[in-house]
């Protein structure tokens, strides 16, 4: 007790001791001395003013617990007490709820969808726990851990995070990358037209800019009884605007509004039934149209593979409610029948449907469409009974009749059904030909002219009968067909067809123009497009000579003077696009009678019989040619060219006799003669026509094959003297300049090559060809910036010359500097946007991965370019694509065929992936073409070597050359 009362006082005095010394320092008053103390006195123990330690209970050692006042848990309040919060939120408003809130707070949430299986529960099970100082330390230790172990896979966890992002950004490329190519147009555009692009305002109008919004008041119950009471009518519901077959009338258009006569009440049973009208109609507008559509229920309300779907089901629900409503309101409509029928069939209920298109054939017994739905629902016998039914109720349904017929297996029945049909309805064109075609020919002949006389109208059963009679029959039968349809063109085509299957074609012409005098009596319009079309068909049903006779009759129909010869070309090109040759040779042959001195037209039938024709009868033409345009020269080399590939030399030389008699002094024609020699070995006669050429008709052409035809054999300082007397009277011919330097170039003498090429570019400055042959030279020699430097020259003396920015770049990239490639690339295609030599070009230079993209760059800029669809089509080969790169050669070679190098790149790729029929065939066709141009195709049928070689071998060469390094 005493201890006790000792460390109260002692409480007592600090408590005392400390209050004085806060209210001295609050006044600014010296600290007032402690009170005496006989504890004063006594040693100060060591721990005192210290903090405890961690865990240390005061008395805890002698049993002692410690003891609690009301001053450390607050004064005693209720549970329903308000608390001090005056603002505090619904639920802590009372000491009760705050207490409940708090045990909620410290109770753990341990339920079992708080439960994961590899972190646990989500919330700590500790979290109640004091934070000590070891658990402070053990996480210190943990978060090390966890930085060491992030430090180690940080690297790879890096680098790995790098490659995902790039193959993101690969796949989905930014937006800004999308739009690079447009960005890259912004580079052309003029400041003029920046300037010129308007600003951007509010474009709408003024209602659109200031809406003034609708306001809706409502109506008072006033206003309605009051215009019941005066009986006017309102009817703004039309059923029938844009229902398909639905006939209800709309309760109310009939009666005084929707009250009930002589009173002002609203009438409920009027409005149910407008209602039902409303959702008849809705019904008729969303749902397909199904009056007419009895074949194989294609279209239906609901797809099978939507069955499974819950929202599909109450859709099903909604509908089947809808159409019962609308059976129940007017049963006697068939569409309503038909609907529920295949909406029950779609659902599965296949029977249920049955039943109801039964029933719809009850209610509606005289509607086609319910019956033969019936019939396709129901199984074969059962099919067959509702058939019949189906004929006793519509015994003229020809429809009916059709599908009694197709239920029938055996031919005898399916006979049988159609002759009792034919009794009832003999005017039907459908049924006599499902007939006639079961029948043999003999039965089938008896049958057509039962049906003629029944059918006296139809031109399909004339014509059938005219094809099984004989000649003398045939004929009959054909002359009554005129004379009860005197306004069908197609029975006097098939009596002229007829005349010329039997031999009798001096009939046709006469025929044929009977029929446009006769037509036009009878007042039919000659329509000349409808008869071309029918001379093709002719042409292709091997009636050349009705065919002929056609376009003799119409070719010239509604067509004025000045527009014949245009308009025959046209009509001429489009019956060979359709496959129509005689139709296309009548036309040309009508037309040289039309214009006999118009070269052009000679031209194009020759080219026609060149490509289309036989070798007998293109030099018949060109003979006729010849005669009537005498000075045409293209025409008789196309002669000699003929009989010269004919191997008929003697022919040719007479040919190009004639051709000198008719233009003397013709340098086209002195070269022609000139080439059959030397192509057939006869170099001295050769020789003798260039030196009477020379003599006669001198000019640059003729000296430069003179010193080509010394050169290829051989005689090489012939050449050269003949080249040296060429350039004193044409030294502004660059070719004579380029051979001379070539023929130094072969003898090895390169100063004196480079000496004739620079005097060439003296006098032919614009010359590219001369600038690339100067170039060359120089790299050949090791001279590269010699080459670079005479490249930019000819630059700037020829802008915007794709050919020698091209050089340029390969240049480069020879050297191996492939980055000023590049550079020199975009400037190529800055300054030359629009050449495709230069694209091509570009899209091999980019890597394997860009290809793609530069080749539709190339496309947008120069879509129809043979170069560029070279590129893809080698592009696709690079790939391995090989359909689609045997597509773009096609395409290639199609818009342009004397590029030589399409040919031989598509030769080189069929020579790898194609057959022998493929190779074979794209040889030919490069014979065809006889291709002139291309960079590697000109290499090889220019060289000395090759001047004897034909097109095909030159094609062999040139594919060899060729190798799959894009």
């Amino acid at each position: 007790m005493a201890s006790a009362a000792g460390k109260q006082a002692s409480k007592i005095v600090s408590k005392t001791t400390s209050g004085g010394t806060a209210a001295a320092g609050a006044t600014g008053a010296p600290p007032a001395m402690p009170l005496a103390s006989p504890l004063m006195g006594k040693k100060k123990k060591p721990f005192l003013g210290m903090p405890a330690p961690l865990g240390y209970v005061p008395g805890l050692g002698r049993g002692a617990t410690g003891f609690t006042t009301r001053s450390d848990i607050g004064p005693a309040r209720d549970a329903n007490d308000p608390v001090d919060d005056r603002h505090a939120p619904p639920g802590k408003r009372t000491v009760g709820d705050q207490m409940k809130k708090s045990q909620d707070d410290d109770d753990e949430d341990l339920n079992d969808t708080n439960y994961d299986e590899f972190n646990g529960y989500a919330g700590s099970l500790f979290s109640s726990g004091p934070y000590e100082k070891d658990d402070e330390e053990a996480d210190a230790i943990y978060a090390a851990l966890d930085k060491r172990m992030d430090e180690r896979r940080k690297e790879r966890r890096e680098l790995r995070e790098k490659e995902e992002i790039e193959k993101y950004r690969m796949e989905r490329p930014k937006i800004q990358q999308q739009f690079s190519d447009l960005k890259r147009k912004l580079s052309e555009v003029s400041e003029e037209e920046w300037l010129s692009i308007p600003e951007v305002g509010d474009a709408r109008n003024k209602r659109q800019r200031n809406p003034r919004y609708e306001k809706l008041t409502p109506v008072p119950d006033s206003f309605f009884s009051k215009h019941l009471q005066s009986g006017e009518n309102h009817t703004t519901v039309d059923p029938l605007q844009g229902l398909a077959g639905l006939n209800t009338p709309y309760p109310g258009s009939m009666t005084p509004g929707l009250m009930t006569p002589g009173t002002g009440d609203l009438d409920m049973r009027k409005i149910g039934q407008a209602r039902n009208t409303l959702m008849d109609m809705r019904l008729s507008q969303v749902s397909d149209s199904v009056s007419g559509q009895t074949g194989g229920g294609s279209q239906r309300l609901f797809d099978r593979s939507q069955l499974h779907d819950p929202h599909t089901w109450s859709d099903i629900k909604k509908a089947r409610l809808l159409l019962k409503s609308v059976r129940e309101t007017n049963p006697h409509h068939p569409p309503a029948w038909i609907a529920s029928a295949r909406l029950e069939e779609v659902t599965g209920k296949i029977q249920v449907a049955r039943n109801l298109i039964m029933k719809g054939t009850e209610m509606c017994p005289k509607s086609e469409d319910v019956w033969l739905e019936a019939a396709r629902l129901q199984p074969g016998d059962t099919a067959k009974a509702v058939v019949a039914q189906a004929v006793r109720h519509l015994p003229q349904s020809v429809r009916i009749y059709i599908r009694a017929a197709e239920l029938e297996t055996d031919v005898r029945a399916k006979k049988r059904v159609l002759r009792r049909a034919l009794e009832n309805v003999s005017k039907s064109v459908r049924l006599w030909k499902t007939a006639v075609e079961l029948e043999e020919p003999e039965d089938a002949r008896i049958m057509l002219s039962r049906a003629v006389e029944c059918c006296p109208t139809s031109v399909e059963l004339w014509l059938a009968l005219a094809r099984l009679e004989t000649y003398e029959n045939a004929r009959r039968v054909l002359n009554k067909a005129r004379e009860n349809i005197p306004t069908d063109r197609h029975i006097w085509i098939t009596a002229a067809k007829l005349e010329e299957a039997n031999g009798n074609t001096q009939m046709v012409e006469k025929i044929i123009d009977r029929a446009i005098t006769s037509l036009r009596a009878n007042g039919v319009e000659i329509n000349r497009e409808q008869w071309i079309q029918d001379a093709e068909e002719c042409d292709k049903a091997g009636s050349v000579a009705t065919c002929q006779a056609v376009i003799r009759a119409v070719i010239g129909i509604g067509i004025e003077e000045e527009d014949r010869k245009h308009t025959w070309m046209e009509d001429a090109e489009s019956c060979v696009a359709h496959g129509a040759l005689e139709c296309a040779r009548a036309i040309y042959a009508h037309a040289l009678q039309v214009f006999p001195s118009k070269k052009s037209v000679w031209l194009r039938a020759a080219y026609f019989e060149k490509n289309h024709g036989t070798r007998e009868s293109l030099e018949a033409l060109l003979q006729r040619a010849v005669a009537h345009c005498p000075k045409a020269e293209v025409l008789w080399l196309m002669g000699a060219k003929s009989k010269w590939l004919a191997e008929d030399v003697p022919a040719a030389r007479s040919i190009l006799a004639l051709a000198f008699q008719a233009n003397p002094n013709s340098e086209e024609i002195w070269l022609a003669a000139v080439k059959l020699e030397s192509e057939n070995n006869e170099y001295e006669r050769a020789r003798r026509l260039l030196a009477k050429a020379r003599s006669s008709a001198p000019t640059a052409r003729v000296f430069m094959k003179s010193v080509k035809l010394e050169w290829v054999l051989g005689n090489i300082e012939a050449a050269q003297e003949l080249c040296t007397e060429a350039l004193k009277h044409y030294e502004d011919f660059p070719k004579l300049w380029m051979m001379r330097g070539q023929i130094e170039e072969q003898c090895e003498n390169t100063d004196k090559a480079r000496e004739a090429y620079s005097q060439g570019l003296k006098k032919c400055p614009h010359s590219v060809a001369l600038w690339l042959l100067m170039s060359h030279l120089e790299e050949r020699v090791g001279q590269l910036t010699r080459a670079r430097a005479i490249l930019e020259k000819a630059r700037l003396k020829n802008p915007q010359s794709p050919e020698l920015w091209l050089e340029s770049v390969r240049l480069e990239f020879r050297a191996g500097l492939k980055n000023i490639a590049s550079t020199l690339m975009a400037k190529a295609l800055q300054e030359c946007p629009n050449s495709g030599i230069l694209w091509a070009e570009a899209v091999f230079l980019e890597a394997r991965p860009q290809r793609k993209t530069k080749s539709v760059d190339a496309l947008k800029k120069c879509e129809h370019d043979p170069h560029v669809l070279l590129a893809v089509a080698k592009l696709f080969w690079s790939e391995r694509k090989i359909t689609k790169a045997r597509e773009w050669f096609l395409r290639t070679v199609k818009i342009e065929p004397d590029l030589g190098d399409a040919w031989a790149f598509f030769y080189k790729f069929e020579l790898q992936h194609g057959t022998e029929e493929q190779q074979e065939e794209v040889r030919k066709r490069c014979e065809n073409a006889e291709p002139r141009h291309g960079e590697l195709w000109c290499a090889e049928s220019k060289h000395v070597l090759n001047w004897q070689k034909k097109t095909g071998e030159i094609l062999a060469e040139a594919a060899k050359k060729i190798k799959n390094a894009f």
